[in-house]
């Protein structure tokens, strides 16, 4: 998908979190609009978590009557009433503060998305209120994605503020990726291969293609060995075939690399390799090993390699291992290369 399939003002990830920490501090309901895969609902969820619990719900796959509740005749008033669902948040169980996440709604029906209009403006439903420390958040695809997504009435729209359109991040999903035991290979093969990282062409009907949610399925997925005749198809099934081929290409590469520990035993006499590719999987590789206790041999490594792969190097090594950034060789190495990293 190019950029100019995106708002001119969409966010990536990290700038849509800061987005919504300031929304959610003016008490005002958010809805973040993005392609299928890209990590809105992951977003959304820990971003909540500084704030307490995220209660999810998913709209599309709701009936009117889940979300408003049943009927029933209150025995004291013989009056009908609505016995409100349990999913919604009620501060003596789930706390003061916590984020009510309303998600695919584009995707939901008319009467469901009626009964959502109330919850984000009114934050009423029938009997029930959403408690006063609790934020409201919407999600969904956007038309143009072919994902199921419907009209969403314009009076429910001017309800939100604001709505945020996400756009995919390297930087940022390397980052996630890092800290979220994705493998270094996939890691290594988006930073070789970027424009991979997002590549979902509506018009295509294409049943898998290369996205962030699924690159990480596909990391998960290598966690379970598959059997090296089955790699491609496993592969294809989950990012494509163009992406899969491509990837098993630079998994050739990866493990048939020097072994890192070796390296890392002799960083002085080591070869340095000259093939992008190899550079970008054995950066991946170094910085998967390293620790407190061996970055002082990694930087005198990545002083050898070329200047852009030594930064993606050490960036990827301190994200993996923060404690690597209060080392004296990762300080000396930062002030010599400050320039670089900015």
């Amino acid at each position: 998908m190019t950029t100019d399939s995106y708002d001119a003002n969409a966010l990536s990830p990290s700038d849509a979190t800061r987005a919504i920490a300031t929304a959610t501090a003016a008490r005002q309901p958010v809805f973040l609009w993005g392609p299928p895969g890209i990590g809105k609902s992951s977003l959304v969820e820990q971003e909540a978590a500084t704030r307490g619990k995220c209660l999810t719900v998913i709209l599309s796959q709701m009936d009117p009557v889940d979300l408003r509740g049943l009927p029933y005749v209150d025995p004291e008033t013989k009056r009908a009433a609505w016995a409100t669902p349990d999913f919604l948040p009620y501060v003596e169980r789930d706390g003061e503060h916590g984020t009510l996440f309303l998600d695919e709604l584009p995707n939901a029906h008319r009467s469901v998305q009626t009964a959502a209009m109330q919850l984000t403006l009114a934050r009423t439903l029938g009997a029930y209120t959403v408690p006063d420390g609790w934020a409201v958040i919407a999600a969904g695809n956007r038309r143009q994605d072919r994902a199921a997504a419907g009209a969403v009435p314009s009076a429910l729209l001017n309800r939100f503020a604001p709505h945020i359109d996400v756009r995919p991040d390297l930087e940022d999903w390397c980052s996630w990726a890092l800290s979220n035991t994705v493998r270094p290979e996939v890691v290594a093969f988006v930073r070789f291969k970027p424009g991979l990282l997002f590549d979902f062409r509506p018009e295509a009907d294409a049943r898998a293609f290369p996205t962030p949610r699924s690159w990480e399925k596909l990391s998960r997925l290598l966690d379970a060995a598959p059997p090296s005749g089955l790699e491609l198809p496993i592969f294809a099934g989950t990012v494509g075939q163009g992406a899969a081929g491509e990837f098993l290409a630079f998994l050739r590469t990866w493990r048939q690399l020097p072994n890192p520990d070796a390296v890392l035993l002799d960083p002085d006499g080591s070869a340095v390799p000259t093939e992008p590719s190899t550079l970008y999987a054995l950066s991946g590789a170094l910085a998967a090993r390293a620790t407190p206790q061996n970055v002082d041999r990694l930087a005198r490594y990545v002083g050898r390699m070329p200047a852009e792969f030594g930064v993606v190097t050490m960036r990827d090594a301190s994200r993996r291992d923060p404690d690597v950034i209060s080392t004296p060789a990762f300080i000396g190495w930062m002030a010599d290369n400050h320039a670089l990293m900015s």
